[in-house]
Parts: C-alpha cells; structure tokens; sequence
C-alpha cells in the first residue's frame, strides 16, 4: 500500500477482507471499482474502463457505475455466479476531516439475492448448506432468505442423490466447510451452482430456529445462519424456525424424475408452460404459487393428511360462490412472505407497509366468509386465520394511503398523525399563501398599497416601505432590517416567528417524516411471527382454491386411497397433454396393478403414447398426493412413498456422460434406493447398447425388481423377446399400445390394451416422419430379407428326434470340458439373489472362456 493516496488504501484494506467478491466502493454519487475488479467487471458489465493516478508507473484500472442505479448491474453479476460486496460511507462528510470511514455493509451471493429483474416473486429462491454425517449420509438445510422459510432434511444416499436434491430445489449456492469443498468444487463447478465455505460458527443463539430439529442435523442449518448472518450484516428476525422433513411423510421425487415428468420445467424450453405446475396454477397470489411449486417438489406421503386436503377441495368445489368470493379478495392480498422479510431486514419501504396495511384490510372479510360457510373443514380454516389487529391499526393510523415509491420523497406519513410534522407540512405546502395573506393584513392595517413582503438569501423574508410612505406605518411594531436608496425594509415578531418555520419547514419535514416511518417500520417487527403464520394459512388456502377451480373445470375426480400396493385409475387421462389439445379427442386408458400382478411390460410402435401413457399414470399418484383431484373417472391409489423415472434420454455434456451411462446410473438410483411402495417408470431400458446387451440388461432388471423390490412397475421395451417374461414372472403382465394398419399407412389408436404388441411398425413411423419413398421401400425389401432369414435359423436350429442313446453321444461330442465348467457353473448360480451387474459379469465370464476355446 505505501505510496497509494489515502482513499486507495482504504480500498485495498476493505478489499484484503473480501478476495472472493466484487468491490463496489461508494465515492460520492457512484461505486466504484478498481485494479482486478475493474478489468474484470467492465468486461461483464459493458461499460467503460478508465484508470487514475498510482504511485508506481502503471496506472489504477478503475469503472463505476451510479448509486442510484447500481442494482441492475449488481444483478448482472451476481446472476453470473459472482459476489458483490456493497462498501458504503459510514459517515457524514460534512462532519469529516480527511478520509471519510467505509465499511462493507451487506454482501450479495446468488443464494442470497432477494430483488430483481430475474428474480421471480412466485418461485422460492433457497440457499443451502451440507454437513456430511457418519455412514456417508448428509445433512442438507436450505433456506429461503426472502421469505424466512427454512427447511432441514436427512439425505440417505451418494454424492449424485445428494447433488439431484440440491438441483431439485434449484439451488444456486451452498454452503460447505473446507474438507466438503474440495470434495464437491467440481460437481457444483459443471452445474453451475456456487460453492461458498463458512469458516465461523455462529455467536448468535439458534435454538429457537433449530429446535426441532435432530441433533446430528443442527450443524448445516447453524453453518447456515452463520454464513447468512454474516453476509447480510442486518436483522433477520423474520427467519421462522427450520421445518424437519420427515422422509417418510413426503413422497420423494428425486430432479432426474421431476424433469422427466415435467413437474415445474418443461423439457423443451425450461419455462413452465406445459408442465404440471402450469396446469395447476389458478393461485391469485405470489406467497400462494410458491407454495404449490413447493408442494408438487414434496408431495405428501402421510394419508391422513392427504385426506384432509381433498376434503377440503371437496368443500371448494360445493361451494361455488365462496370460492368466488374467497378468490376475489385473495386477489388483493399482496407477498405477505416478503413484506415480513423486507420489515425484518430494514428495507420495507414506505410502499410496502402500505401493501402490508391494504392486504391486512381484507383478511376480516375472508375470516368472516369462512366462519359464515356451512363447511366444517373451511369454518376450521376461519379459525387459523389471525387478523392482526394491532399491526393494521398502527399502519392505519401511520400510513399515507399512497404513498411514494422512495421514503425520503415525503407523502409517506399519514396527515394528522404528528402535530410537529403536519405544522412542517403547513408551513411547506401553505408558507406562500400566508405570506400573501400577511401582505394583505398589513396593506389594510397601514393603507400602504404599495406595502410588499420579499425574500432574499442574506436577510430572509422581510416587509419592504417606500420611504414616502414610512411615515404611515407602525415603527413601535416594525423592527428595521435593511435600508435601501428609496426604501426600508422592516420585520415584525409576527413574521420572524414564522420564517425559520416557513426556511426549513421542507427539510425538517422530511426529515421528521423518515424519522417517523423508520419508528413505524421497526415498531411492525413485533408483527412479523402473526403475519407469516398468517401468510402461510392463506398461501394454503389459496392452493386449495386452484386445485378446486381446476378439478372442477376440467371434470377431475377425487382419489381414493387405501393401505395396499394395488393401484387402478380408469379412463386416466395426461392432464397436460389433455389441456393442450382438443378434450374431446383425447384417448383415455386404463391402467390396473394388483397385489397379484403390480408390473407392466408395455410394447407397442414408437409414437403410439407408451410413454404418455407411463407419465399419466405417475402425474395421477403426484396429483393425488398433493391433495388435488385427478384426471379420470375412477381412481384407487396406494399411498407411494418415492417416484423414480426413467424416461427419455440426453447426454450429460457437462460430466461426459453417454447416454447410456446416464441411463444406467439413473436405473442404478432407482433400483437401489426403491422400497416396494415405490412406483418405477422404465422406459426402453438398453436402447442405447447392443441388441443382446439391452435386452439382457432389460431382464435382468425386471427380474430383480420382480423378485427383489416388488415395487409397482412400469416397463416399456421394444424388445419383444422379452413378452415370454409372463410366464417366469408371476406379477408380470403384459400390454400393448394398439395401432392397425390401413391403406399401407399406420395407425395409432393410443389405447392401452392385455397382451403384447404383435409387430413393432418402426417403418411405418419413418413414412409418418416423412423419409424418401426409395428409401422406406428399401428398408421394407430389407426387412422381409431380415425376417425370412431368421425364420430359416430357427428351423435350422431346432433340433431333431434323437433316442436317449443317441442324445448321450452328441452331448459328448459337443460338450468340450471348458463348456461343461460352464453348465456345471449356471447349475448352481442363484439367480434370485443375483444383481443386475452380477449377472453381466458372470455372462462375460462365460463368454471369455467360450472365446478363448475356439482361439
């Protein structure tokens, strides 16, 4: 530092405590930035790159950008995966000789980035932190800074269900301590997600947050608040005790699967149209549409509580005009969540707490519309809900009705509520017109027609006399102020008494004001524990309306669930699928597993719906869990307590990952981590590996889920060797999508039917793709080729009458005795209790020692 002016030093004093973040360093009107972060930020930013004077021969780079628009640009670095420290002035430079002191008073990340463009207000935005536990299992805490929710939750699992959870919930940061960031720096590093270590323990007590919460558990979400606390440098009094998910309440979905199902992100363009959450979203409010995004990521595994909820949607349903009625004053109930956040945080301004005092006006007439209905389930509803009296008095009595965006424009304290501001107000707002007034009084007081009152800087307000006319007016009441060459000035007690009001009465007003609204604002944080429990109970009944304006709107029908594995939905139907097209020609499907047969082998051509007709079935179970009705006549449901899917394919470019690899680490997941209440969707299991290799992987996972998980399965193939299944495995069904030939051109008849699909018409799907006529008739001569082939083979293979004798000769001649270790080896393999690899390495085996006998 020596040799840099005073100002740089202080920079790189600041700077030295925040290496891993943005700088931006308040000098008057702007934020600037200097040396790396300079060079750096004018490159992200787009703008200009300056420099200044240094004590060495190379110049200072430097940029800034203005205070007063600086979060546009803040938001641009830190959506880019960067830290911005916020360095402002800490004192009066008008107080202040020399250097004026700077600290940093609030650093940004991307998990704790609360405001802006790119934020969206009806998503919940967590931060997270790990702590990795004894047996290799971990504690995942997560936290929503704007809104106070926090969650902790045990994850039973490797590296890769840890990371789905984390990308499930999309995360953008988590926290670690050291040893867990060199483990995890590269996996976060290809997802793009920030990994930030906390060094400290927290000083604060968090027994009141964590209380709940497992012992073992605790540390990730005190590491949590630890870092929280010290990035934000403010109160966070509106952070609610953290919420244990219990695992076996919720059911699990793990991202792999949630992206599958389309659940919150379409697969196509990562927006939410055509996804689940899409079709369900009838919420009125932001605090009301994160909470269903909240509740289809953990649906319920509890079936008293599911009950409950579809009881309740029942009650919506029938109650047409209070469903209305309810909707309709939700409508004007603004982020209860946020406001709490913003008041606890400090920055609520005067806006908010007048969105605060709005939405509180409404609560009393939905309470009062609960109470009054004949629903016992809705009048228990009317009994959560606390109207919060106190705070909406105070704001009542405080807040302008509209008040300016910025608190130091003024307007934001209500007239009336302080005698010494609305005298401030009086003399701002009416100082002209009692001057003018004045002047009259005194015109007609002295008959002076020319008596004037006027204004300058050195002498104030003053009441101006033509000398001619001096000898008319009340020297013993007038006080000489200035002479001038043909006239005098004077003041009277009167307007002395009133100028300094009338001077400072705008910039004592505002002052006065800000005073006043920051007493108020922080007088609210006693409020913020009422109003988030007021905010959940309505951001609850809000989701229960848009399921129950869903349901009844496109003819849905109430679940019903049992204690068994067996599972039945008649004319089920894809709820997305069915939206986005015309419901009329929409082809539902059956589709029943029972205690005695829960697996489905599905074939059937591609583009028949094999696929739909496998999401349908898992959107249904999600539906249900979450408590809303579901699209089919009929539907008896088990209550499943994990979904895992294996649906469609896409090379993971980020890891290197084939698609094969992802398909089988993602098979992997799922038969390791299913119970037998699980629901498995296996779509085309080996399609990306040989004919042989696929079909063999295919079977042996069938057979291990049959005989080693018994969880409800559905498994489509193309591999129609693999239909005989039905015969080895008594719980295995078999059933086709239907489609017929007509005119030479294929038909899909997109019905679910018993038995398998009788040929696979791949060519009839190239035509409907639109590939050359030479070439389909190509591949048709090719394919009768093929067919007449295999047909050859199998005559040629099968075997002939032979005697006992006969039969006892060939297998000495054909047998070698590497084959006969070989015979003898599968004679005594338990294939029961073998694992999908275990039998892959058992064929390769075999197939080294036949290979190498016939080298």
């Amino acid at each position: 530092m020596t040799g840099h002016t005073p100002m740089i030093q202080q920079y790189l004093q600041v700077k030295a405590e925040h290496e891993d973040a943005f700088l931006f360093f308040r000098l008057g009107d702007f934020y600037e930035l200097f040396f790396k972060d300079a060079v750096e930020a004018s490159q992200i930013l787009e703008i200009t790159l300056t420099s200044r004077d240094s004590a060495g021969p190379d110049r200072i780079p430097m940029c800034g950008v203005p205070y007063h628009s600086a979060a546009g640009y803040i938001e641009t670095l830190v959506r880019q995966g960067h830290k911005v420290a916020i360095c402002e002035q800490t004192e009066d430079p008008k107080a202040v000789k020399g250097i004026v002191k700077r600290e940093v008073v609030k650093i940004i990340t991307p998990g704790t980035m609360m405001e802006g463009k790119t934020v969206d207000a009806n998503t919940n935005h967590f931060i997270g932190s790990i702590d990795q536990l004894d047996g290799g299992f971990y504690a995942l805490a997560y936290l929503d800074l704007a809104t106070g929710e926090g969650k902790v939750e045990r994850v039973e699992g490797d590296e890769r269900t840890l990371i789905a959870e984390i990308e499930a919930l999309g995360m953008k940061e988590v926290v670690v301590d050291e040893r867990l960031h060199l483990a995890l720096s590269d996996s976060m590093a290809k997802r793009g997600i920030m990994l930030s270590i906390e060094y400290g323990e927290s000083e604060a007590d968090t027994e009141n947050l964590f209380g709940a919460i497992p012992s073992t558990l605790k540390d990730a979400g005190t590491m949590l608040f630890s870092y929280v606390k010290r990035t934000q440098k403010t109160a966070l009094d509106h952070i609610r005790p953290f919420e244990f998910i219990q695992k076996q309440t919720k059911l699990s979905i793990d991202a792999n699967s949630m992206r599958n199902l389309e659940l919150v992100q379409s697969i196509r363009n990562g927006t939410k149209e055509g996804t689940l959450y899409w079709l369900l979203d009838e919420t009125v409010t932001a605090m009301g549409a994160r909470k269903l995004k909240m509740w289809i990521h953990q649906p319920l595994a509890d079936k008293r509580m599911i009950e409950n909820r579809l009881d309740t949607v029942t009650e919506l349903i029938e109650a047409y005009f209070l469903r209305d009625e309810l909707q309709t004053s939700l409508k004007e109930v603004y982020d209860l969540e946020r406001l709490a956040g913003r008041i606890s945080m400090g920055s609520a301004s005067g806006r908010d707490l007048a969105q605060l005092r709005n939405s509180l006006r409404r609560i009393p007439a939905i309470q009062k519309a609960l109470h009054e209905s004949d629903w016992p389930l809705l009048r228990e509803f009317s009994s959560r809900i606390d109207t919060c009296d106190e705070a909406l008095g105070m704001l009542e009595a405080a807040i302008a009705e509209n008040p300016p965006l910025s608190v130091k424009e003024g307007g934001v304290i209500k007239d009336g509520y302080d005698e010494k501001l609305d005298q401030y107000r009086d003399a701002s707002q009416n100082g002209k017109a009692w001057l003018a007034e004045l002047e009259r009084e005194e015109r007609e007081r002295t008959g002076i027609k020319t008596l004037k009152i006027g204004y300058n800087r050195v002498f104030g307000y003053f009441i101006e006399i033509t000398k001619s006319n001096i000898h008319l007016a009340d020297l013993e009441r007038y006080e000489r102020k200035q002479t001038l060459a043909n006239a005098e000035r004077y003041i009277t007690p009167e307007l002395k008494e009133k100028e300094d009001l009338i001077l400072n009465a705008e910039a004592q007003g505002l002052e006065l004001e800000y005073v006043l609204f920051t007493t108020v604002r922080d007088a609210m944080k006693t409020y913020i524990r009422q109003i988030q429990q007021l905010a959940s109970v309505l951001s609850e009944l809000d989701v229960l309306l848009s399921f129950s304006t869903v349901s009844e709107k496109r003819n849905y029908v109430k679940p019903v669930f049992h204690d068994g594995k067996a599972l039945e939905i008649k004319n089920g139907r894809h709820p997305v699928v069915e939206k986005m097209m015309d419901h009329s020609l929409y082809v539902p499907n059956n589709c029943k597993l029972t205690e005695e047969a829960n697996m489905l082998l599905i074939t059937g051509p591609n583009m028949s719906g094999k696929s739909t007709f496998m999401r349908q079935v898992a959107l249904t179970v999600v539906m249900a869990q979450i408590g809303c009705y579901v699209p089919c006549d009929q539907a008896l449901l088990p209550v499943t307590d994990q979904i895992f899917t294996r649906i469609g394919a896409a090379d993971d470019l980020a890891s290197g990952q084939s698609t094969f690899m992802m398909e089988m680490m993602e098979s992997q997941h799922a038969i390791a981590n299913a119970t037998e209440h699980s629901l498995l969707l296996f779509d085309e299991i080996g399609r990306g590996t040989s004919t042989y290799d696929g079909m063999a992987l295919a079977q042996a996972m069938m057979e291990h889920i049959h005989n080693e998980i018994g969880a409800n399965t559905l498994f489509s193939t193309h591999y129609h060797e693999l239909t005989n299944l039905d015969e080895e495995l008594s719980r295995l069904e078999n059933v086709h999508v239907a489609a017929m030939e007509q005119d030479g051109k294929v038909v899909f008849l997109h019905k679910v039917m018993a038995g398998a699909a009788d040929k696979s018409y791949g060519i009839y799907v190239a035509d409907l793709a639109g590939l050359p006529a030479p070439l389909l008739d190509r591949a048709k001569s090719l394919l009768m080729t093929f067919e007449s082939k295999e047909k050859m083979m199998v005559r040629e293979a099968e075997p002939q009458q032979l005697t006992f004798f006969d039969l006892q000769q060939e297998e000495q001649e054909v047998h070698s005795k590497e084959e006969q270790e070989i015979l003898s080896g599968l004679s005594d393999v338990d294939v029961l209790n073998m694992t999908p690899m275990q039998a892959l390495q058992y064929i390769h085996e075999w197939k080294e020692k036949l290979q190498s006998r016939k080298g």
